[in-house]
């Protein structure tokens, strides 16, 4: 892992904000097209029972291939989504969708450590990829990822789907305008008891990490997106009650975040336990949060002067519109891959306190 400090982060956020800001992009507007069509790379549990249903639901997106090892799965999705047997792929012949123009996106869905690969090959066949969060397994693929993006004129977005439920956005609104006065504090925390220990998430080279890879990084966004800011400075702990078992990676973290404004942000994930789901933001004249607020659906929300009323979207449907769109209309995604690196400069500064026992400033 590299060190990094405070002027590395600015430098590293003034590099990425010129990218986005002056970069060049392709558009299928100039094609008169209404519908983006995407591939899924990877059928695991995510794709089958979110991703490809929610493709279903979609107004700018459209299911047309798939990308999968598992030789039996090709028939089953071909017959369920009507997916052409041209626009079936496997890892080996992943490449040669440059070939195919009835694709222009494709979604990776596979383990954080294969991220990057996938999304540079992709992004150097001619594809606008979305990429499942953590966006990689550290900072510098995150940067070989956007790279290779804006070096192949092809737009990247991290899959941040909370950012596009209707609950988590009125948290949001509540936060800028000050409804409750200004931030003084949030809690966030996410967290479960993990299952088989041969799966691929206690793989440190598959993972990247453990608890906070997964599911810690929806609490550090929660802080990020509501405060506005980036982390100043972090200080973090971590705890292992099943050595054996989480030998590679983090079992549970617990750390606080100080932003510039001075808003404190105390944060948890575990593999080892579960109903931690939920964030509270507190400000100086009221306060609001989620719980649950990180699950695909059933979030509630409360403020100190009562419930927060939102309607039920399909989380992942609305993601890849918004993706789609901006393909369509040729603008970047407000969760483009700078959003993702700038989680991965965070996570890896918790570990670094984990790792040294002090506090470590960005």
């Amino acid at each position: 892992m590299m060190p990094f400090n405070r002027r590395d982060f600015l430098s590293t956020a003034a590099t990425i904000g010129a990218a986005s800001t002056f970069g060049v992009h392709t558009s299928l507007a100039a094609e008169s097209k209404s519908t983006v069509n995407f591939a899924l790379v990877g059928l695991g549990s995510l794709s089958t029972n979110q991703l490809a249903p929610a493709l279903q639901k979609t107004k700018h997106a459209k299911l047309v291939g798939i990308v999968t090892g598992t030789p039996k799965k090709e028939k089953t999705w071909a017959d369920k989504y009507g997916i052409q047997k041209q626009n079936i792929y496997n890892y080996e012949t992943y490449d040669k969708i440059r070939d195919n123009e009835d694709i222009d996106v494709v979604y990776i869905v596979l383990p954080n450590g294969m991220h990057a690969e996938y999304t540079v090959r992709a992004a150097e066949a001619g594809k606008h990829v979305l990429c499942e969060k953590p966006m990689a397994n550290s900072s510098e693929e995150c940067r070989q990822m956007i790279a290779a993006c804006d070096q192949n004129n092809r737009k990247l977005a991290i899959g941040y789907r909370c950012q596009f439920e209707p609950h988590h956005q009125q948290c949001i609104e509540l936060a800028r305008s000050e409804k409750f006065g200004s931030l003084k504090a949030v809690e966030a925390g996410f967290g479960f008891t993990i299952g088989d220990p041969n799966q691929w998430r206690l793989d440190a080279k598959l993972a990247g990490g453990g608890a906070l890879m997964d599911v810690g990084v929806y609490a550090l966004q929660a802080c990020r997106y509501l405060t506005g800011e980036e982390p100043q400075s972090i200080t973090a702990q971590e705890t292992k009650t099943d050595p054996k078992k989480f030998a590679e990676v983090d079992e549970t973290i617990t750390w606080t975040m100080k932003m510039p404004s001075g808003v404190n942000c105390f944060c948890a994930t575990s593999y080892a336990f579960r109903g931690v789901n939920r964030y509270h933001a507190y400000a100086d004249k009221g306060w609001f949060g989620l719980d649950p607020a990180f699950s695909y659906g059933g979030l509630r929300g409360q403020t100190s002067e009562g419930a927060i009323e939102a309607p039920e979207v399909d989380q992942f449907a609305a993601e890849i519109d918004a993706f789609a769109k901006c393909i369509l209309e040729d603008r970047e995604s407000s969760v483009a891959g700078e959003e993702g690196l700038r989680d991965l400069l965070a996570v890896e500064a918790i570990y670094e306190s984990i790792q040294s026992g002090r506090r470590v400033d960005l």
